[in-house]
């Protein structure tokens, strides 16, 4: 039986670039998902008899939410809905499984690379029709109707078994638990040479690969140990846990610390890889060189043609702005067309959609392509496998060459995380308010070329996007980006982007932050990010 239950609404139920995040203990609120699902439905049309996604990261409140959103599609008129066993499907594999089956849409469970457990953090995002997240104008939609809210309707049905694949009903609705995988491997196997791959690990090459006790560990079990033959033990922290094992599931140096020092040592393998909470991101370090999202960006690009699904060639280049300008250099050798977007991987749905773009990445450790419409971390992975199964190089030869190819752009990120919202609103509103000052200005030995508020107009459908981030721009080709992330659910996180192109070889060994020393003084005394939020240092470096 349907029941309509009587509700009031929450504050803040606002959609961010990757969906409504909060706290646990915040979506365990009666009536909290109930009113947040209702929203998404009311604000959707011609949904009646259709096909829905549902899947997660396995962290803790993913079944109980799983259930209701079953039970609620019921209630709302789908015909059908697909769920990934245990609750399980990645980011990226949603995204596959919407666009295989040509579901009307999907809802994902997840807050991404943020920690889990009974205190952590918890998310739901709605994508699309394409396997892409929702754009603005659905979001905010779906905000709207969450202020105004009355009621919602779901099934009274006993739960699912999500353990057990096969076909059960709720009320009229058909819901299919499914592998997980089964989709995704079948779509990984079509776009790159598992031949040559298995060739290589038979040949003795050697990888470690951490899950991060996240949602990739079957993933990555299924893929590389099973069809390509990686040696048992490959995958580490494999089996997905409601609460990341207690480790915060972000694949960067300061959380992947154990990888990086392993790549780092004599006992190093020849790759180490890690993909995050919901599977889409990545991290790849080669034996003794870790490699920037920026780089990988740009070195995916330049030899996505050795992968059986881009042997083509790419229709052109999309990155996030704060990301590096190493991409937009292969773009220009490769003559084809490169794109600045808002950061947000929904800004890069158009552009594939239209076949302007085919590779897309950003520098918070998200690469993708065309085959869906989310980053995907062990798309990246076995793209680098592709590649050096094919050039018989290592990481470290395969990115020096392109270095010398192409210049580098020395590139870091600095984050200063749950600082004081208020503060962190007054230190962007001063940085604007001294945005047409700025040229000219020498600052620490630099002089200033410009300085703006970024903003996106989309060549496809002609939408605009401001306020994504303020760029300082200097003489000698440098910059430094400031802006608010919108993906943590306490304070503001700050993330400060600092970027310098040097194109001699001879000067292409340098350590990063050090190359970067005057740049980095320069950021935080630009906008006295001590004195206005009392940080000395930032909390992560990468």
């Amino acid at each position: 039986m349907i029941r309509t239950v009587a509700t009031t609404p929450f504050d803040g139920q606002k959609p961010g670039t990757s969906g409504l995040r909060k706290k646990v203990p915040v979506f365990q609120q009666p009536h909290y998902v109930e009113n947040f699902v209702q929203s998404v439905f009311d604000s959707l049309e011609g949904f009646e008899g259709e096909t829905l996604v549902v899947g997660g990261d396995g962290r803790y409140f993913n079944r109980e939410t799983i259930q209701k959103v079953i039970k609620m599609a019921a209630a709302a008129g789908f015909g059908r809905v697909m769920v990934g066993r245990g609750g399980i499907l990645s980011t990226p594999a949603t995204s596959c499984v919407i666009r295989k089956h040509e579901a009307f849409g999907g809802i994902i469970l997840s807050a991404s690379h943020n920690p889990g457990g009974p205190d952590g953090d918890f998310g739901i995002k709605y994508n699309v029709g394409n396997g892409g997240p929702a754009p603005e104008h659905v979001t905010d939609a779906i905000f709207a109707r969450s202020k105004t809210i009355g009621e919602y309707r779901i099934s009274d049905a006993e739960d699912v078994d999500l353990d057990t694949p096969g076909i059960t009903r709720v009320e009229d609705m058909v819901v299919d638990v499914i592998d997980p995988v089964e989709d995704y491997a079948e779509l990984m196997g079509s776009l790159f040479d598992f031949g040559a791959i298995r060739d290589l690990f038979a040949g003795g090459f050697t990888m470690r690969f951490d899950a991060m006790s996240a949602v990739t560990g079957p993933y990555a079990k299924a893929i590389l140990e099973g069809e390509l033959g990686a040696a048992a033990g490959t995958v580490v922290h494999g089996e997905p846990l409601p609460d990341f094992g207690g480790h915060h599931p972000d694949p960067n140096l300061v959380h992947a610390k154990e990888l990086y020092d392993l790549l780092m040592s004599d006992k190093a393998p020849d790759l180490g890889a890690a993909s995050d909470g919901d599977g889409d991101r990545n991290l790849i370090i080669g034996r003794g060189l870790f490699v920037t999202p920026s780089d990988s960006l740009a070195l995916i690009a330049a030899n996505a043609h050795l992968a059986p699904g881009y042997k083509a060639g790419i229709a052109g280049i999309a990155r996030s702005m704060p990301t590096s300008g190493a991409a937009d250099r292969v773009a220009e050798k490769l003559g084809i067309k490169s794109y600045e977007t808002p950061t947000g991987w929904k800004f890069f749905g158009n552009l594939l959609d239209a076949g302007l773009a085919t590779v897309c990445g950003e520098e918070s450790a998200g690469t993708g392509s065309n085959h869906v419409r989310e980053k995907d971390g062990l798309w990246a992975v076995l793209m680098w496998l592709n590649i050096l199964a094919v050039r018989k190089q290592s990481v470290a030869q395969i990115v020096g060459e392109h270095w010398a190819t192409y210049g580098r752009n020395y590139y870091t990120r600095h984050d200063y995380e749950e600082v004081d919202s208020a503060a962190a609103d007054a230190l962007m509103a001063d940085l604007r308010g001294r945005l047409d000052g700025l040229a000219g200005q020498m600052i620490g030995g630099l002089t200033v070329e410009k300085a703006d508020d970024f903003a996106y107009h989309d060549p496809v459908d002609g939408s605009v996007t401001t306020k994504q981030g303020v760029r300082v721009f200097f003489t000698d080709g440098s910059r430094i980006v400031y802006r608010l992330s919108g993906t943590g659910t306490a304070g503001a996180t700050l993330r400060v982007y600092i970027e310098r192109f040097e194109p001699d070889a001879s000067r292409h060994a340098l350590e990063t932050q050090g190359a970067l020393a005057d740049l980095i003084a320069i950021s935080r005394s630009l906008p006295d990010i001590e004195g206005r939020t009392g940080r000395k240092a930032p909390d992560v470096i990468t």
